[in-house]
């Protein structure tokens, strides 16, 4: 949970203690509630672990579906309006903005919701749908909207997303000023 907290701390500047985060932010709570969700259903316990994701959206405006795998220090952030879907997997040390989504694109029960690698940006609006993967290191910005594989180290914009850049530098995933 510490790791977690300095993460918030790292990525929003305003942070100014990390009770404010614990107590006060959103992504921390819809992680908490994530956590008990998802145990339960791997479980298999019917019913509860949908009705806690219920609670967490509706308390937080972060839909994470308790199947969903979500790894370490992933930091929602403002995280209103966020949708994970059930079959999604999200890597650890992760930024996401406000308003992204981690849809599917089949009515299986496979596999039909991406794969986020460590170390990832999604920004704010971001649509990444389908079996796809997003490679570690890479940054998707606002408003995209990726159906394709992105090989580790890119940068992603657009609609449909394309690869801008192919290599991000360690430490500067934030900087969008430089992001072409």
């Amino acid at each position: 949970m510490l790791a977690l907290l300095r993460a918030y701390k790292k990525y929003d500047p305003s942070v100014r203690s990390l009770v404010e985060v614990l107590l006060l932010y959103p992504g921390v709570k819809a992680l908490f509630i994530h956590r008990m969700a998802h145990a339960l259903f791997r479980l298999r316990v019917p019913f509860i672990p949908r009705a806690l994701s219920e609670f967490g959206r509706f308390i937080t405006g972060i839909e994470l579906h308790p199947g969903a795998v979500v790894g370490s220090e992933v930091v929602f952030d403002h995280g209103m309006g966020v949708v994970v879907g059930e079959t999604a997997v999200i890597g650890n040390r992760v930024l996401i903005y406000q308003g992204v989504s981690l849809g599917g694109t089949s009515l299986g029960k496979n596999r039909r919701h991406p794969v986020i690698g460590d170390c990832v940006v999604l920004g704010a609006g971001a649509k990444i749908l389908g079996n796809i993967t997003i490679g570690e290191g890479s940054r998707i910005g606002a408003n995209s909207v990726v159906v394709k594989d992105v090989p580790a180290g890119s940068t992603v914009v657009g609609i449909p997303g394309k690869i801008i850049v192919r290599r991000v530098e360690p430490g500067k995933e934030l900087d969008h000023e430089h992001i072409s």
